[in-house]
Order: C-alpha cells, then sequence, then structure tokens
C-alpha cells in the first residue's frame, strides 16, 4: 500500500474514530451477541445474526483505519509557507470562467474530503489538474457536461 497522506486533523479524526470502534462500539456488538445467544436456537435467531454482522463490519472498518494510520504520511499544513504553487494543504480559489462562480477548496487526504466544508481530496481530477500550479494559471477539467475551464485567483 502505497503512503496516504493526511493532515494532523485528519490524523486525529482517525485516531478519535478507532478509539471509539475499539471501546464502545466493539464491546457493545460483544454484549448484543452475548444477549441474542441467550434467546437460543442461532439458525433462526435474526438478533444473533444481525450482530455478528454488525461485528465484522466493525472489524473491518478498525483493520482499514489501523492500516491507513500505519501507512499514514501526516503533513502540518500549518507549517506549508508555499504560497507559489499548489501543493497538498494549500487553500485556493478558483472561479469557472465560464459562469464566473468563485470557489475555495482547501487539499486534504482522501478520508477528510469534504465537499461541504470546501475540502478536496488530493486524488480527485480537479486536484491532479491543479497540483503544481501557480495563481493565474488556468485549467481544463473534463466532466460529463463537458470541459470546464477555472483560473487560479489565489493560494495560501
Amino acid at each position: 500500500m502505497n503512503r496516504v497522506l493526511m493532515t494532523l486533523e485528519g490524523e486525529k479524526k482517525l485516531r478519535k474514530k478507532l478509539k471509539y470502534l475499539k471501546e464502545i462500539k466493539r464491546p457493545s456488538i460483544i454484549s448484543a451477541i452475548a444477549k441474542a445467544r441467550e434467546f437460543g436456537d442461532l439458525k433462526e435467531n435474526s438478533e444473533y445474526h444481525a450482530a455478528k454482522e454488525e461485528q465484522t463490519i466493525c472489524e473491518k472498518k478498525i483493520k482499514e483505519i489501523e492500516k491507513k494510520l500505519f501507512y499514514a504520511h501526516i503533513i502540518d499544513i500549518s507549517k506549508n509557507k508555499n504560497k507559489k504553487k499548489i501543493i497538498f494543504g494549500s487553500l485556493i480559489t478558483l472561479i469557472n470562467l465560464d459562469n464566473k462562480k468563485k470557489f475555495i477548496y482547501r487539499i486534504v487526504g482522501d478520508d477528510e474530503a469534504n465537499i461541504k466544508k470546501q475540502l478536496i481530496s488530493i486524488n480527485s481530477p480537479l486536484t491532479k489538474k491543479l497540483l503544481g500550479k501557480k495563481k493565474k494559471e488556468t485549467i481544463s477539467l473534463k466532466t460529463l457536461k463537458g470541459n470546464i475551464k477555472y483560473k487560479i485567483l489565489n493560494i495560501e
């Protein structure tokens, strides 16, 4: 597995989620399984099967998060002084040259991406076009609706 880029905040959120899964969710599921066993025959015990399914999902999430944290390359974006070109952690202002709408995005890791919070993944098609670009450059992004042209107004 390749290294997983994430911000300090992203790492903290993943560790918090992992702690919740291990210390709260897992014991809750174990308790639900024990309680469901008390109902008798496990072959037709829907509560038992539902709890076991939930346990499988929880354990997969735990392993997935542990693997991401193991391969994590954590970047402290507060130390990013590069404002000349777009890199991981950059806060960028773009304008859609067709409709003149402005957008502000921060480039973050996959697990942190949330378009509603203006956080886009390092692996998104838009980011791939933007990486390494400088202020006032334009890019063209091929979408289902055709090519969209953006101009970079600012990099922070």
